[in-house]
């Protein structure tokens, strides 16, 4: 049937912020079912706390909430949108369970909105385990033996009756949330408590343990006409035990038979039908046995999933904008597949080449955690490849991880270091344990054992890994050890097969002991070249007239014997005008989303002004790997060597601008040098600039010519250097190595011991680069400012004043725009400094510039002339689109063309950018924030106050502030004043106050009213007792130096278990407390963005 006319109004529930499990794949899947549903003309009203999505940019949706995803925000929009029907399946666990939130409250019914695309019904029945067990017996299928909980009590019966080891899972949860494996009672209690507090209804499931067991994964669309396809089948390279977002994973499904894939298929549709799935993509997990074959069903997630985004990009079919469009009223027959033009979207995909997702982890930056992986996920991130081989494509995701890999390199193994004692038990051993692990690793440890002589059945037991992977990666093993003892192969034949098998010239340089540039230079006399290959949704069947590839090496035998190598290429380089934009490969810490969406707005406005489009990334996540977002996609590595063959093959035809490397973060900036010096043109700001300002020295003679304050710094490269320059400067320093993002490896150093510390162990990260060491501003103001500059004029476009002080990693820390407590010539000075810099380093684009305030004197931090994380954030607080126009002065246009008046007056609303952290998901990390970024995604609130955009953005990122109760209270001596007020206050609304000794005896000599704990250490009953007890509402905490913070580490763990709002710097708490006077004496309301927005009205 055609499209409903009988609904003209959609709400659609976005994700929220990026956190582990539920990450930037929602906001492409909802990015696409906004653009899909506004050109069929429904008007769409998005909410969406995430201002680092192009998601939530006002072109996007009609109205655009950036407001908190909780069920009270969700219906005060309701009550002022009055929409005809709301979509809750785009925004992942968020979505649906605020979905059924707001259903449950009456609120739906109320105003007469439909649920559309799944109903409530559907949703309970896939999310409540019970009722979930319950439907797949209906259909004959066989869950592992389990039963639901709602208490230890029944929890320690069910142990009783189906026996260790246990895998637990809570309903109504995301990415593994509180789920893991319980080998004993100890473990059992302890997993049991956390999934019943992170199930939203108090439940869990309590399963017999499947762990080794083979695990797949299958893609289902389905309309309400009962036509049902399976987009895409993925195997788990990795066995259960490991959460399906942490395994490597590979599509189509490699391992299984026929047979056992039409059981499974099967299967997967009946699932859809018995939940009552009625339109719209699901994702259906199964279990193999591999010793009997008997078959299993894990779950169903009634919605677009993580998986979704990665099947979508495997096959080049769009699940989420086909889901909303079923869910208005389509059939798969009505619709077209856009990647062919002449198949109907019910024509089930089929692949010729093998997709590799490889998980990206950043257990680096949580000191204390654990590096093995469980059920419940732990990677932030992940790489897909596209290969013709599965070896070809593993080694493409390997490299694609930008982790140091070229391929799979050697690890170090403990215990197992000397090669010469490899026939020794203890050697065997040791490598069989690490085999044991899941870690994060594993599959190099694989590779290890292969190349120490282990077997395929020695490797199997204990990995759980099928023997068919096993014996690919040996094939990659012999193939290494070959150029090790023989040399880079001298004929073309022997090249081209190690080609084929996804070796990279990096990797094959350090096998045969050669330059990489020596390898590059045989390939070419040899013409071993690379082909690209279009992603068609149908194995070639039909021709695809989307410009959507990957890249191979084309075997001769597979050609006629006229063509040559090129012959097979189905690139097709236009003759137009073009520019590449490279993207930022996987998230991880540091380097997210906000980047994504700069590389996408460079692709709009440069199409804008006429230019082909060309995208080259390889996160399977992103909107910018969608095939609509530009005119072509290469779905590639980020290396020096595979960006060049694109290049070449673009400058065959048409006239190539040049490429843009300042959007997507510290990737595309690493390949700058290498594509530089092979003659490749850099559009904007030139690499000399951008090494400049990483250029300590060279820096500082800049900031000199300018008469510009910096904090007293030096440049060390010994820990002898190191130390005097401590010395010198006085402590506390901030140390970190230079051509870092994220902070990587930056830590605040009080003492000699802990200097030389960090010079033993961190200096890893930075190679030969030399370590930079800084005076530590206490107490200081930092702002974040971000500019365009064409060379010669220069627009501020955004000044942010950092709630937390200098010394808080810049993504870590919340912020205001605009600055809230910075005088007006302040202000003036931190614009005539940005405009000074701008000019200097000759900007072509964006520049972003850190500044420190201290008694009333400006100090310069760092400078970034290219995209900064804070571009989407300024964008949406200001209304204007400066990534675009960055994009467009790069191509050559002036500043004065794309700035209109409006764009220069102050903005009058007030917005908060707030960090959030996954501290949950790593037991005994210290969750107080320092230099190094930990954050993996930031919300907004926005409002006309900073109290109550503060307020929202609290909310939106998870944090509700208490309206009465306790409040605790234990600050360092320099912030006891500074608390006096703020305590006051918190008396005058209502609460009570509870400080340790030294807190108390000030609070008391100021006549604050207050009573007294226990610090951890002197003993119960203490502070983290009455947190237990759950007598404490509210936590601030502020400590420094190694010890203290290492006394209070129990106190702030407490609190983040316990879910009791913590705040570990000063600034953070005086603004909790305005935002909680703000709550207590009046109500936040709801606001579009539009509103707002310059560009909108």
């Amino acid at each position: 049937m055609p499209k409903r006319t009988d609904i003209e109004s959609i709400l659609v529930i976005g994700a929220g912020p990026i956190i582990i499990g539920q990450a930037c794949e929602f906001d492409y899947s909802g990015t696409q079912a906004c653009r899909a549903l506004k050109a069929e003309g429904y008007r769409i009203v998005l909410v969406n706390s995430n201002p680092a999505t192009i998601m939530t940019d006002p072109e996007m949706a009609d109205a655009t909430y950036v407001e908190p995803i909780t069920p009270e925000f969700v219906a005060k929009i309701i009550e002022k949108e009055k929409p005809d029907a709301l979509l809750p399946t785009m925004g992942g666990q968020t979505g649906l369970n605020t979905a059924l939130a707001v259903a449950d409250l009456g609120v739906l019914d109320t105003h007469g909105v439909e649920m559309i695309g799944a109903d409530r019904n559907a949703i309970r029945k896939a999310e409540d385990r019970e009722l979930f067990r319950k439907a797949m017996e209906n259909i004959g299928l066989e869950c592992p033996r389990s039963l639901t909980v709602h208490s230890l009590e029944e929890a320690r019966d069910a142990l009783t009756q189906i026996g260790l080891p246990l895998i637990i899972r809570p309903s109504f949860t995301l990415g593994g949330t509180g789920s893991g494996v319980a080998y004993n009672r100890e473990e059992f209690e302890h997993i049991v408590a956390n999934g019943l507090d992170a199930s939203p209804i108090t439940e869990v499931l309590i399963e017999q343990s499947v762990l080794g067991w083979k695990e797949y994964e299958m893609e289902v669309v389905r309309d309400r006409n009962d036509n049902c396809i399976i987009v895409c089948s993925i195997e788990n390279v990795d066995p259960m035990g490991v959460h399906t977002g942490d395994s490597i994973t590979v599509a189509p499904a490699l391992t299984l038979t026929d047979k056992e894939y039409q059981i499974m298929r099967n299967a997967s549709i009946a699932v859809l039908r018995e939940i009552g799935v009625e339109t719209g993509g699901s994702n259906v997990q199964f279990a193999v046995d591999p010793a009997t074959g008997k078959l299993v069903i894990i779950e169903m997630n009634p919605r677009v999933s993580r998986s979704s985004a990665l099947a979508s990009k495997a096959t080049g079919f769009p699940i989420a904008k086909v889901a909303a469009r079923l869910a208005v009223g389509y059939t798969l027959d009505e619709l077209d597949n856009d990647i062919t033009g002449v198949t109907p979207a019910s024509f089930e995909p089929t692949i010729d080449y093998v997709v590799t997702k490889m998980p990206r982890f950043t257990f680096e930056k949580f000191p204390g955690a654990v590096p093995l992986l469980t059920t419940s996920m732990k990677s932030v991130g992940e790489a897909m490849s596209i290969g013709r081989s599965f070896t070809e494509s593993l080694q493409k995701a390997l490299r694609s991880m930008e982790t140091g890999l070229t391929g799979l390199n050697e690890v170090t193994i403990p215990g197992a270091e000397n090669a010469q004692a490899a026939d020794t038990p203890a050697f065997r051993d040791a490598i069989t344990a690490a085999l044991a692990e899941s870690s994060p690793e594993r599959i190099l440890v694989i590779a290890q054992a292969l190349r120490a002589g282990f077997s395929t059945d020695e490797i199997q037991k204990p990995t759980g890994y099928d023997p068919w992977f096993i014996e690919q990666i040996r094939a990659i093993v012999d193939a290494e050890n070959g150029v090790r003892e023989s040399g880079l192969p001298t004929t073309r034949t022997a090249l081209l097969g190690l080609k084929q098998m996804g070796f990279s010239d990096g990797r094959l340089s350090e096998l045969a002991g050669i330059d990489e540039a020596e390898v590059a230079a045989a390939r070419a006399e040899l013409d071993v070249r690379p082909v690209f290959k279009r992603v068609d949704t149908c194995a070639a069947e039909f021709e695809s007239r989307t410009p959507y590839m990957y890249s191979t090496y084309e075997s001769e035998s597979w050609l006629n014997p006229d063509a040559s190598a090129e012959g097979e290429s189905e690139a097709q380089p236009s003759d137009r005008t073009k520019v590449i934009v490279l993207g930022g490969g996987p998230n991880r810490i540091g380097q997210g989303i906000e980047f994504d969406y700069c590389c996408c707005h460079a692709a709009y406005a440069l199409a804008e002004a006429g230019h082909e489009t060309i995208m080259v990334n390889c996160n399977p996540e992103t909107v910018s790997t969608d095939y609509d977002t530009s005119d072509r996609l290469y779905f590639e590595p980020l290396t020096v060597e595979d960006v060049l063959e694109i290049v070449r093959t673009e400058q065959s035809n048409g006239t190539l601008l040049g490429v843009i490397v300042q959007f997507g973060g510290q990737t595309p900036l690493k390949l700058a040098q290498g594509l530089g010096e092979a003659g490749i043109p850099i559009l904007g700001t030139s690499p000399d600039a951008i090494d400049l300002a990483e250029d300590r020295k060279r820096f500082q003679q800049l900031l000199s010519r300018l008469e510009l304050r910096q904090p007293a710094n030096g440049l060390a490269t010994s820990i002898e250097e190191a130390r005097e320059i401590a010395e010198q400067i006085g402590y506390p320093v901030l140390i970190r190595p230079s051509y870092v993002l994220g902070g990587r490896a930056m830590e605040i150093v009080y003492d000699n011991t802990a200097l030389e510390r960090y010079m033993q162990v961190a200096v890893q990260v930075a190679g030969t680069s030399p370590v930079l060491i800084d005076a530590y501003l206490r107490d200081a103001i930092e702002v974040d400012v971000d500019a365009l500059c064409d060379g010669e004029e220069v627009f501020v476009a955004g000044i942010m004043e950092h709630i937390e002080e200098a010394g808080v990693h810049s993504g870590d820390s919340a912020c205001a725009l605009p600055p809230h407590t910075l005088s007006e010539e302040i202000i003036d000075d931190i614009r005539q400094q940005t405009t000074a810099l701008a000019r200097e380093l000759n900007v072509i684009g964006l520049m972003n510039v850190q500044f420190a305030v201290k008694d009333g004197d400006v100090y310069i931090l760092e400078v970034n002339p290219r995209a900064s994380r804070t571009v989407p954030f300024v964008a949406k607080a200001t209304g204007r689109t400066i990534a675009k126009f960055a994009a467009r002065i790069m191509a050559g246009d002036k500043l004065a063309s794309l700035i209109g008046e409006s764009d220069d007056q102050p903005v009058t609303q007030v917005a908060v950018k707030e960090a959030v952290f996954p501290f949950a998901r790593f037991p005994g990390v210290d969750v107080v924030l320092g230099p190094e970024m930990r954050s993996t995604g930031e919300v907004m609130g926005i409002d006309t106050d900073f109290a109550r955009a503060f307020a929202k953005s609290q909310l939106a990122g998870g944090v509700k502030l208490p309206e009465s109760g306790k409040v605790f209270i234990s600050v360092k001596d320099e912030d006891k004043l500074a608390m006096a007020d703020p305590a006051r206050k918190l008396i005058d609304l209502g609460y009570e106050i509870i400080a340790t000794r030294g807190t108390s005896a000030f609070f008391r000599s100021q006549g604050i009213a207050c009573s007294e704990t226990n610090k951890v250490l002197e003993g119960s009953p203490h502070i983290v007792d009455s947190i237990k007890n759950g007598d404490i509402s509210l936590v601030f905490n502020t400590t420094e130096g190694a010890q203290a913070i290492s006394d209070s580490f129990s106190l702030r763990r407490a609190a983040l278990t316990e879910h009791v709002p913590y705040y570990t710097t000063i600034a953070g708490a005086l603004a909790a407390v305005q935002a909680m006077e703000t709550l207590l004496t009046g109500s936040l309301e709801v606001t579009p963005l539009q509103t707002y927005s310059k560009s909108s009205s």
